[in-house]
């Protein structure tokens, strides 16, 4: 083979080398050599060629082949020699840049594999530590450094403005963007709702925005500098208590909201108004404090008023302490819902000079922290299930921790279930404890098997499951006597059955709690009494208040209104028998 054809396949084979290709990483095996581009296992040889001239005797030599008659050998020979000298130019181009790119990609790959060992060999020191029995969390670190969790839940009377807050919380703490914000609000207007666009980021069926009453329970969440809030919006009207003590049972703190516009307050704070019914029932839930929000001060026939103010604040304080809140856990606090004066920004003082205290976020994010039941058995009242890819069951826990994996035990019915999916309010975690909102997804049961009520427990401590139960009760509201047999609806934690009183054990007196009446006749309003109570439809999962708070607050509603609220302080054996499938 020539010269010529020998330069002419040396470069058909430098244009077929891949000199682009990725960087090999190896994966697991850490001893693999790693692929550098540009080191090639072929190695071109150049043709050999005559010693080159000096300078002068070159210059010379070429005016005289400038001189001579250019042939077709001629030209094959200049392009060949062409080639080759790209060649090596190339060549030389690359064996002066292969030693620093070489380097430089060899130590990134050594550093990235010293991490890879560094942090196996971390893990597998933390399995030991751990034991065979507990995988490593992928959200160990963060679950230490997360903030801290509250629920609170949105009461009062229908259009007080709950929802329009809600949606503006949410709006003003980045939870829902300008751009759906604007489109909501273009929504609204279509339909000649112009002032309701704020409280469809929570109202979001149809039905609700239609006719801006709040039917179920809405769910959100927002942060603030030092907390993370679960928001749970609680239909006012009155045909939706069921629901709003739903909701209410799964709240750290409440919001009442009142409205301070001519008539409106009147109306929910008289007898049959919403906002003393809720205000009862939400310390019959277990609330720990209430914040009064005075809402629409803006509004034309208030325009953030001081006496205004003052009258309502006047009139709610004696109610509420009779209710139960003590004055540190009572505060109020003038806002405007709809242009979010005291929400997140005071409201210039030549417009509200009466009140410079904290605004509501402020408010929050500065509550003191509250004590939880981590440590005490998993309690998990389910309050709502679903189907998507599987079983979804939603709820709040009420005591004890659990994790991604866990084989639970739901009661009452002692089905054994795995856990292969947690998330904590939309969050994908691993694991979760006592006052977190959560949705599992789990395995082992179907979804018309689960009903809310139902309790997930860890398998060694299942909750108690009875029919009769002994319960301390104050008759609210009842126009004549309540004797044996008397029948009502029972909401007790997110279980809602059928009840009726089989037996009135005795009267208490109210000051001291001592009895003054044995096997009474009967009951009347504004008493306090030991009755049993017999379940209807079965075995309920219930717990005593004195162990478990949130699984023994009892309320009886009778003909849309409350009857009685109290706890369960005796549990006695089911009538029934408990299956143990």
């Amino acid at each position: 083979m020539s010269w010529e054809e020998e330069a002419s396949q040396l470069g058909n084979d430098v244009s077929k080398l891949n000199i682009d290709a990725p960087v090999f990483v190896p994966g697991r095996n850490i001893n693999a050599p790693a692929f550098v581009p540009g080191q090639q296992t072929f190695t071109p040889q150049a043709p050999a060629q005559k010693q080159e001239p000096s300078v002068g005797t070159s210059n010379a030599e070429e005016a005289m082949e400038e001189d001579k008659p250019a042939s077709s050998n001629d030209n094959t020979t200049a392009a060949a020699a062409a080639s080759v000298s790209q060649v090596k130019d190339q060549k030389m181009d690359s064996e002066q840049s292969e030693p620093s790119l070489q380097s430089h990609l060899m130590k990134s790959v050594k550093d990235s594999e010293m991490q890879k060992v560094a942090s196996n060999a971390s893990l597998l020191s933390s399995d030991a530590d751990k034991g065979d029995d507990e995988a490593p969390s992928s959200r160990s670190a963060k679950a230490d450094t997360r903030k801290e969790h509250l629920s609170l839940v949105f009461v009062g009377h229908v259009d007080a403005g709950k929802s329009t807050i809600g949606g503006h919380l949410l709006y003003l703490t980045g939870m829902v963007d300008q751009r759906t914000l604007e489109k909501y609000e273009r929504e609204a207007k279509e339909k000649n709702r112009e002032t309701w666009y704020l409280s469809w980021a929570l109202d979001t069926n149809a039905e609700e925005r239609e006719k801006g009453k709040t039917v179920e329970v809405g769910r959100a969440y927002f942060e603030t500098n030092k907390k993370h809030f679960t928001v749970l919006d609680a239909p006012g009207h009155k045909s939706f208590v069921p629901n709003m003590i739903g909701g209410a049972s799964q709240a750290d703190l409440a919001i009442l909201v009142i409205s301070a516009r001519k008539g409106e307050f009147e109306t929910g704070f008289e007898k049959g108004g919403q906002t003393r019914e809720h205000a009862m029932l939400v310390k019959t839930a277990g609330v720990r404090q209430l914040i009064v929000l005075i809402n629409k001060m803006d509004d034309p026939t208030v325009q953030w008023a001081e006496q205004r103010y003052e009258e309502c604040k006047s009139k709610l304080t004696p109610f509420l302490r009779k209710c139960g809140f003590a004055s540190s856990s009572l505060y109020f606090m003038p806002c405007s819902g709809l242009t979010g004066g005291w929400l997140r920004d005071s409201v210039p003082e030549d417009v509200c000079p009466w009140y410079r205290g904290p605004t509501l976020l402020d408010y929050l994010d500065q509550m003191p922290t509250l004590s939880r039941l981590s440590d005490a058995p998993l309690r998990l009242p389910i309050a709502d299930k679903y189907r998507d890819m599987g079983t979804i069951v939603m709820g709040r826990i009420e005591a004890g921790r659990l994790k991604q994996g866990d084989q639970l035990l739901m009661m009452p019915n002692r089905v054994n279930v795995d856990i292969v999916g947690l998330w904590w309010d939309e969050l994908d975690v691993s694991q979760a404890e006592s006052g977190d909102s959560v949705k599992l997804k789990l395995r082992g049961v179907e979804e018309e098997e689960v009903s809310p009520g139902f309790v997930l427990c860890h398998q060694p401590t299942p909750c108690h499951v009875t029919d009769i139960f002994d319960a301390k009760i104050m008759i609210l509201e009842h126009k004549s006597i309540i004797c044996a047999g008397y029948s009502a609806v029972l909401h007790l934690h997110t279980c809602v059955e059928e009840v009726s009183i089989k037996l009135l054990i005795c009267i208490l007196d109210k000051k001291t709690g001592e009895k003054q009446q044995v096997r009474p006749k009967f009951l009347k309003q504004d008493q306090l009494a030991v009755v049993r109570l017999q379940v209807k439809g079965g075995n309920i999962c219930v717990e005593c208040y004195s162990e478990f708070p949130q699984m023994g607050r009892v309320t009886l509603r009778d003909e849309g209104r409350t009857v009685a609220i109290g706890n369960v302080v005796k549990i006695l054996p089911p009538t029934t028998s408990v299956s143990t499938d």
